[in-house]
Order: C-alpha cells, then sequence, then structure tokens
C-alpha cells in the first residue's frame, strides 16, 4: 500500500508542477507530520528521475544535469505550493526580523579607508604612491601605467576582489579584505528584490505597522539604487535589475548611463518618500534610539538621489568618451532640486546634520584619544561599517617617509605637488593661472594678482593646506631625540633633504610633502601618535554635507547658466554654495572674475571639490565624468622642488636648531629655485574612462559587451 500511495502521489507531484510552476506559487513544500522538510523552488526544476526501483524509494531533482535534491518518499506525508518556504517566511515575519536581514546589506560596504594593509583609494592626480618591492599589487601603481585591468581580482582593492559576494561577513577583522563593489553590489541587488518582492508582491511583514514596512522597504529601495549606482560609476550603465531574476534565460541588453540613472533616480526617490530624517524619532527606531546615525534615512537618500542626477548629467555619461564637455540640463535641474530639497531641511534645523566647525575639521577624518569615537562628526551623512576601528596597521604608518615611520609596509602615499597647487590663498584666488602648468624648466605661471610668492609659498594659504600639508621646515616630532636624529625632528622636504632621498631610507618622499588628512602629525615613530593606546580611528564616509554644497552649485550652476543660478525652491546660489564651505575655513569668497560666465565659475567648482574633499576618493570619478582625466596637466604627477635660503638653510641643528628659536615660523622660510619636476605622466587614451569588466562576466550572455577598448 505504501508503494502505490507513493507512485500515486508522485504522480499528482508531476502534474502539480505543471500547474503551478508558472503561477504565483513558487515553491513546494515537503511536510513529514507538521513539519517542513524540503522547500523546493520551482524555477529550479528541469527534471526528475525515481530510483531504487521495485519500489521507487527516492525522488531525485535535477537542474540540467545536476541533482539539487533528493528525497525519501518514505518521509513524505503532505505536500503544498506556497508562495515562500516557511523559513523564509519568517525572515519577514514582524519589523525585527526583517531589519535583520535588511542590516545585512550594510556589511557588503567596503571600508575604503582601511580596506586592506595600505589602502589606496586616490587614483587621479592627486596621490602619487613610493614604489616599494610590493607596489605592483596595488591599483594606484598599476592604473598610473594605464593597466585597468588590474583591479580585477586584486585583494588589495576595493573593486572587484576575487571572492562571491556574501561568503566573507564574517572571519578576521570581520573581513574588511572581503567587500568587493562589483560581486558585493550585484549580490546586495538580488538580495534587495527578495525583501521587496516578499514584502510588496508576497505580502510579509504582516505583524509589522505601516511605519515599520515603510522603513525596511525603504532602506532596500535605497540600497538596491545605491549598488546600481556604485557600479554604473566605474563600469558604465548596466541592466537595472528591479525584479528576482529567476533560471529564465538571460537577455538583457546594456541600456544608455540616461536609463540607468532614471531608474536608479525612482529608488532614490521612493526610499526618501518612505524613510524618516531622524530614526530616533520614530516609533520603529526608539528600541535603538542612539545607535541609528549608520542606517539610511531620508537626507542620505536625497542626497545620492541628487549625485545619481548630477553624475548623469555629467560630459561623461551625457556625450560619452571624446564627447563634448557640456551637460545635460534637464538632469542638472533635477539634481539641483534634490540637493536643494535636503539643504532646506539641513538650514531649516529640522535634520541632525551640520557643517563642523573649523577647529574641528579633522575629526571629520579621524578620532584621536577620543575612545574610539568614530569620525564624521555631525557632516558625515552616509558612514558604512568600520570592520576594524584600530589604524595602527597599516594605514596610520602609510603617510611618512620611512626615516621617521619606520612602521607599516614600504608603500608609501604622498600628495602630489601638482595637486597641491590647486590648495589657493587665504584670500580665496588660485596661485596658478587657469589649467596651465610648468614649462620645460619646471616653473609654473603663478598668478602675481594671488599674492602667492614662490619664495615664501607657504605663507598665507587656505588654511586648509595648513590641515592637509606636513611641509618643509614644519615640526614633526616632539618626542626626545638621539643626537643622530635631531635632524628630522622639523621636516626635510627640500630637494636632496633627508626625507627624500633614498640613500639609507627604504621609503622615500618623492613629491616634497606629506599628507596629515587622515593622520596627526605626532602618527612617527619617536611620538607613537599611531599606537593603539592613543585609539586613533581613520574613517572615511560616503556622502558628507559639504559635497552636497558643492554638488548643489555644479548642479544649479550648470541648470541655470552660471555663478547665481539656483533652484527655484530655495534662495541659495551657486557660488553662495561654495562660499558657505570657504566660510567655514575662514577663505575668501570667489573671485568676481570667476562671476562672468559659466565655464569661468565652473574653474572655482572644479577647484573648490579638488581642496574641500581632497584625497576621500572622489578625483579619480570627478575627472573621468569632467572628461579631463586624458587631458594635460591632467594625466600629470609631480614632485616640488627647492632649495633652502638663510639661517633655515643650515643643516647640522648643533649650529641652528629652529627648536632652540623662539621667532621660528615655518611659514617665512625662504626658499630658491621653486619648480616642479615630473614624476609620471600617464599615457591614457578614451577606453580609461570605463574600468574593463572581467571576461568571465562578459560571457555570461550574448548581448553584455564589455567596455569600449578593453
Amino acid at each position: 500500500m505504501k508503494t502505490i500511495r507513493n507512485q500515486i502521489l508522485l504522480v499528482l507531484f508531476l502534474l502539480l508542477i505543471g500547474t503551478f510552476a508558472s503561477a504565483q506559487n513558487k515553491y513546494l513544500q515537503v511536510y513529514k507530520g507538521n513539519t517542513v522538510t524540503t522547500c523546493i523552488d520551482l524555477s529550479q526544476i528541469d527534471s526528475i528521475k525515481f530510483i531504487n526501483m521495485l519500489p521507487d524509494k527516492y525522488l531525485q531533482i535535477y537542474k540540467g544535469k545536476t541533482v539539487t535534491t533528493g528525497i525519501d518518499l518514505t518521509q513524505i506525508d503532505s505536500i503544498k505550493f506556497v508562495k515562500m518556504c516557511d523559513s523564509e517566511m519568517e525572515v519577514f515575519k514582524n519589523f525585527e526580523n526583517a531589519q535583520k536581514f535588511t542590516e545585512e546589506l550594510y556589511m557588503l560596504l567596503p571600508d575604503i579607508a582601511k580596506h586592506t594593509w595600505v589602502s589606496s583609494f586616490n587614483w587621479g592626480d592627486d596621490e602619487h604612491m613610493y614604489g616599494g618591492n610590493g607596489a605592483n599589487k596595488y591599483v594606484i601603481y598599476s592604473f598610473d601605467r594605464g593597466d585597468f585591468r588590474s583591479h580585477i581580482g586584486n585583494a588589495a582593492c576595493f573593486l572587484d576582489r576575487n571572492d562571491i559576494a556574501g561568503e566573507n561577513l564574517g572571519g578576521y577583522m570581520g573581513d574588511r579584505f572581503g567587500r568587493s563593489t562589483w560581486s558585493g553590489g550585484w549580490y546586495g541587488i538580488r538580495k534587495c528584490n527578495l525583501g521587496i518582492d516578499a514584502i510588496e508582491n508576497i505580502g510579509l511583514m504582516v505583524d509589522a505597522t505601516k511605519e515599520e514596512k515603510d522603513m525596511v522597504l525603504g532602506q532596500l529601495y535605497f540600497l538596491r539604487a545605491f549598488f546600481h549606482f556604485q557600479i554604473m560609476q566605474y563600469w558604465g550603465a548596466m541592466p537595472y535589475i528591479d525584479r528576482v531574476l529567476g533560471s529564465e534565460k538571460l537577455d538583457m541588453p546594456r541600456p544608455t548611463y540616461h536609463e540607468c540613472a532614471e531608474k536608479a533616480g525612482l529608488d532614490f526617490r521612493k526610499a526618501a518618500d518612505l524613510l524618516p530624517v531622524d530614526w530616533d524619532n520614530t516609533q520603529a527606531g526608539s528600541s535603538t534610539k542612539g545607535n541609528n546615525e549608520s542606517r539610511v534615512n531620508k537626507i542620505w537618500a536625497l542626497g545620492f538621489l541628487g549625485k545619481n542626477y548630477l553624475w548623469a548629467g555629467s560630459p561623461l555619461m551625457t556625450h560619452g568618451a571624446g564627447g563634448a564637455k557640456t551637460y545635460d540640463v534637464e538632469f542638472c535641474k533635477k539634481a539641483a532640486a534634490a540637493f536643494a530639497e535636503l539643504l532646506k531641511l539641513v538650514e531649516g534645523g529640522q535634520t541632525q546634520y551640520s557643517l563642523v566647525k573649523f577647529q574641528d575639521y579633522s575629526k571629520l577624518f579621524y578620532t584621536y584619544r577620543d575612545n574610539w569615537r568614530m569620525p564624521g562628526s555631525t557632516e558625515a551623512i552616509m558612514r558604512g561599517p568600520s570592520y576594524e576601528p584600530n589604524s595602527q596597521w597599516r594605514q596610520s604608518c602609510s603617510y611618512y617617509p620611512a626615516i621617521i615611520q619606520s612602521g607599516g609596509d614600504p608603500e608609501r602615499l604622498f600628495p602630489a605637488a601638482n595637486y597641491v597647487n590647486f590648495f589657493g590663498m587665504k584670500n580665496g584666488k588660485p596661485i596658478k593661472k587657469d589649467d596651465s602648468f610648468m614649462d620645460a624648466n619646471g616653473i609654473v605661471p603663478y598668478d602675481e594678482s594671488s599674492g602667492f610668492d614662490p619664495s615664501k609659498p607657504w605663507k598665507d594659504r587656505d588654511p586648509r593646506f595648513y590641515s592637509n600639508f606636513v611641509f618643509d621646515g614644519v615640526k614633526v616630532i616632539d618626542a626626545a631625540l638621539a643626537a643622530r636624529n635631531e635632524k628630522n625632528r622639523f621636516a626635510r622636504l627640500f630637494t636632496e633633504g633627508d626625507y627624500r632621498v633614498t640613500a639609507g631610507n627604504y621609503s622615500p618622499n618623492e613629491t616634497g610633502y606629506c599628507l596629515t588628512k587622515f593622520i596627526p602629525v605626532s602618527s612617527n615613530s619617536f611620538d607613537m601618535g599611531y599606537d593603539y593606546s592613543n585609539a586613533l580611528y581613520i574613517h572615511l564616509n560616503w556622502l558628507r554635507l559639504a559635497d552636497i554644497y558643492l554638488m548643489y552649485a555644479e548642479a544649479a550652476a550648470q541648470a541655470y547658466g552660471g555663478a547665481n543660478g539656483k533652484d527655484p525652491s530655495i534662495a541659495l546660489t551657486a557660488v553662495d554654495a561654495i562660499n558657505k564651505i570657504r566660510d567655514r575655513a575662514g577663505v575668501g569668497h570667489v573671485d568676481a572674475k570667476y562671476l562672468s560666465s559659466l565655464n569661468e565659475f565652473m574653474k572655482e567648482v572644479r577647484r573648490e571639490r579638488a581642496v574641500e574633499l581632497a584625497f576621500e576618493g572622489h578625483r579619480f570619478t570627478d575627472l573621468r565624468r569632467w572628461l579631463l582625466l586624458i587631458e594635460k596637466p591632467y594625466t600629470l604627477k609631480t614632485s616640488q622642488e627647492f632649495n633652502r635660503i638663510g639661517t633655515y638653510a643650515e643643516l647640522d641643528p648643533a649650529v641652528y636648531n629652529p627648536a632652540n628659536d623662539p621667532s621660528y615660523n615655518p611659514l617665512e622660510n625662504q626658499v630658491g629655485n621653486f619648480r616642479e619636476k615630473v614624476l609620471i605622466e600617464r599615457e591614457y587614451d578614451e577606453k580609461h574612462y570605463w574600468l574593463p569588466i572581467k571576461n568571465d562576466d562578459v560571457y555570461l550572455y550574448e548581448g553584455f559587451p564589455q567596455n569600449p577598448g578593453w
């Protein structure tokens, strides 16, 4: 009787699969008593087979030629077709469960500033890596040499690591080495679609309030758009996946960038409409009050809504590589409107965000002796997870030459002199004449009307210059030093200075400047500012308020014709937005000569982004979207060369030591023969505007082409 029952059951099984596989019910649940023993996705069944004949005891289910499931027929009491398996329904039973599902998506975000031992994330004309023995594993080194394929499968880069998304969510240090923009993004998109489908189409989260459903859905819509956006900005337009894919044959041609951006815009807009400004002010967020700052809210969504539209309106995304350097006005109007909506909330005091005071500027990027407080203060809007707050090894050891910082790896990161030149004068004027670059002798055509004096190059500069850089003559070491090391207490960054010479210095400075945006000056081997006991915590945010002002300035200027352009809903003009950021730093307003036309104003828009957002990972994409990446002078990285003059030129600290001179001021130091030298000229062509896609993915299906030139 048992055998006959099983045969009848199997006949029914075959008939029911044909009936239900194309209907709303997507799964078959097998029960033993009241317990679910197996849940089968009907879309994954190609064929079935009975084995162990006379009597048949097992059922095997195949996908192609692969057995995906085996069922013992003696353990089947009943079967049921359902929209979702019981185990998955439990995930979306209520807000608490659904939020756990959603928060795993945050863990797919790379920790940009600490994604590997020496984290390289500035790939424009801004940063230069000293090439130690292992430098070729870093994309900054290979990108400088035109090899953009080097990011594929590169464990030292967060773009496209050789891992399977979702498998590296735990492990060593939370596995900050495992997050990847490409694979993690696609994995995240699928997971977002599963969540949206479960709530909106299947009707789960029945045990939840409207507010709770809206907050979960808002996060899922934001993250779906965010993952698409991150992929788009590096690899170009991709099929916008807004549904759960089954086993159907892939046949999705790559759309235009504008088509993709429109779909992302709809998701960001929906997220903004569903989410609160501050989770702390909601019933759903009350149980985690005080710990909600890293959860998606309305301000995140509005910020990326505007960014998505501004990117879409930019020259590269509008005209393609080799096209005109003009913007799409309609996309810029959309961007300006989104930023204006956000800024009205901020300036109306209706959010938790504000620009930090300039005396607290460093807290945007690192905290020091502050009980491991996450950097960002009130200005960071979107902050991703930090998988290891301790920044001792190795990022904090990556910004000084080995003569004063012997820890860490030999590869070091230094500001390129050509980029330092974007930091103008305190009066707000640029020191260079437009986009000019040095002559055959290395002399840069400086704008004398700015007040810049190449014999005293450190004097009266933009205050952000002093917060970003160690320059020649600055006091670096406070600790007591042996006589042989006393000469290095003050930076020796002049040509052939001790910080720069190769002899006895396996990681010399090659550019003439050191970066201190992410570390205190004391992060040297003598003061040990990077030591664990000092709780040095480096973290790079995904979006901050200053960036919103600058993106609004760019969008409003392009949408409404120039420096005085503005979105109709707000009084803030494009030039007002830039001047607001300068006011914070005590820098003069945009000079009148740059207000005469859109083209003139854009020079200061680009320069202000270069200064305010310096070394935060923006420059590479900015140069690409502006169609400037492959043009001189943006292909050059240079060093600053000069010699000391006067008392300051004495190199023997026993004869003259600035530490013993109460009148010493490095801003007054005189130099001679101030010039630049090319360290590397990057040989790029139009294919370098987009990253290549790995071949395995290009071959997934016909109609998914590689990016041009690769």
